[in-house]
């Protein structure tokens, strides 16, 4: 049995980053300072597939597949294909714990007479091991098993030629004390919630330089619902509201060499916590029963379309400091015949921010039906939580089946 603290269990963006308490006199005194942007169910951002993992988290405008729905499900409505199906695997946070793993299954079918709709599916598990709670003395205080878990459903559709847009459902299972006997299991619940996703896309051929190139563009708001809470008497937390906005554009170098260039631009629409006044003591300054806010704006009980807004202004070091909530994906892909496939990539966000830059590296492999892919995390930084990050995906191209299965008649 592994022991291990309940505070780990939403450890992404706890263990990047320290949010500094120190007291401020200006807003340059708060630029370098750390701040990081907490929210509860940090799993629904993991990149789910290694094709994506391996051109450094990039792909809200790369061409759909089985795993689109994650990215961006709009550009699901120009798959050529009839039907296609996905898992995935991998390892997380290696560095501190050994037996969290994350798993994704994903699949999407064309519908319509023209098939230039798509309906999709996919399901996320995030199982975060066996845990030992004990009390302040270390006495056992139950075990639990616990997980995080969220199911899709999506649809999409082509408004024009090159044009189209898609939306997702999405419910969320958090249960982060599943198993837990003694007050434990009694004090706490599951923290449910249900989201949605919106993106468009856009795709047209595009003459540089002679050559045709594949430009696309692609936006999306991704988690869009409500906050969640483990009990009844705690505060609830904002769920990772995302906006990702991306290009992509390939072409082709011969009749066997394709090259792809991905880049996003990714925000989380969540509040950024303020800083209060200090008394003389050094602790918040109180009037009326609230702290009182010196710099940015309260985030405590904002709604959460209200906060998807203040996210884009309320940074308490002003705009220097929202820029920095802004990251950067980049990556690239190239492919041998349509079958075999070389990528790379370099994800940055800001110091202040959670500090996570690293560069990502993939191979992917496509046989009559079946595809692997396969991803490699490397960090900038020695002892990085998640060093050495491997994915593996598996597709099945269920419409190539299906003509295999004909042919053999």
């Amino acid at each position: 049995m592994l022991k291990k603290n309940l505070l780990i269990l939403g450890v992404l963006p706890f263990v990047l980053s320290i949010t500094s308490q120190a007291q401020v006199t200006s807003k340059d005194d708060l630029l370098g300072q750390r701040r990081v942007i907490t929210t509860a169910v940090p799993f629904l951002t993991i990149t789910p597939d290694s094709r994506s993992a391996g051109m450094g988290d990039a792909g809200v405008a790369r061409d759909g597949d089985a795993n689109s729905i994650h990215w961006n499900i709009a550009s699901m409505a120009f798959i050529q294909k009839k039907a296609g199906m996905s898992l995935n695997a991998a390892p997380w946070l290696r560095q501190l714990v050994p037996d969290v793993w994350f798993y994704d299954m994903a699949g999407y079918s064309k519908v319509g007479s023209r098939n230039q709709s798509v309906v999709t599916g996919s399901i996320r598990y995030f199982s975060l091991g066996e845990i030992q709670f004990t009390d302040d003395f270390g006495n056992s205080n139950g075990n639990a098993t616990p997980y995080e878990m969220a199911i899709d459903v999506g649809y999409a559709t082509q408004l024009s030629e090159n044009f189209s847009l898609g939306g997702a459902m999405r419910f969320v299972n958090s249960c982060l004390t599943c198993g837990a006997t003694g007050t434990i299991g009694s004090q706490f619940k599951p923290g449910r919630a249900a989201a949605g996703d919106i993106g468009v896309y856009y795709k047209k051929p595009i003459k540089i330089a002679k050559k045709d190139v594949k430009l696309a563009l692609g936006a999306t708001i991704t988690n869009i619902g409500n906050k969640i809470t483990y009990s009844t008497s705690a505060e609830k937390d904002f769920i990772p509201t995302n906006l990702r906005l991306g290009t992509s554009f390939g072409f082709k170098i011969d009749d066997h060499n394709e090259l792809n260039f991905n880049f996003d631009i990714n925000k989380l629409l969540v509040p950024t916590y303020p800083v209060y006044y200090t008394n003389a003591n050094g602790g918040d300054s109180i009037f009326d029963g609230k702290k009182v806010v010196q710099y940015g704006k309260e985030s405590k009980d904002v709604p959460v379309i209200s906060g998807i807004f203040q996210s884009f202004a309320d940074a308490p070091g002003g705009f220097k400091e929202e820029l920095k909530e802004y990251n950067i994906a980049t990556g690239f892909e190239y492919w041998y015949d349509k079958q075999f496939a070389v990528r790379a990539g370099y994800f940055n966000e800001a110091d202040t921010k959670g500090g996570r830059k690293y560069a990502t590296f993939g191979i992917g492999l496509r046989y009559n039906v079946f595809g692997i892919d396969a991803a490699y995390l490397q960090p900038f930084t020695q002892r990085h939580p998640l060093q050495n990050t491997i994915r593996f995906s598996l597709l099945f191209d269920i419409d190539a089946f299906k003509k295999q299965q004909d042919a053999k008649k």
